[in-house]
């Protein structure tokens, strides 16, 4: 699946997207396998407090289940101005 990254979490990994394998069935359970891959991508999912998950383009929650799931991004909470 396409992961994509926004902000300052693309500014920590170190890169706007990537195509990732997993057998993760849920966002969390995605974040636990990136986070477990290196000290970068633990950094960025440190506190999920921060962050927010769209899955398709809809903005989900991290119990979301990723079957037939095809792009997932990542990006702070969005402000007013």
């Amino acid at each position: 699946m396409d992961v994509l990254y926004f902000a300052w979490v693309r500014e920590r990994i170190g890169v706007p997207r990537e195509v990732v394998e997993t057998e993760a069935l849920t966002v969390n359970d995605l974040i636990a396998e990136l986070r477990a891959r290196e000290d970068r991508y633990d950094l960025a999912f440190s506190d999920l407090s921060a962050l927010r998950v769209a899955v398709d383009q809809k903005l989900a929650d991290f119990d979301t289940p990723l079957k037939g799931v095809r792009e997932i991004a990542f990006f702070p909470p969005m402000t007013g101005g």
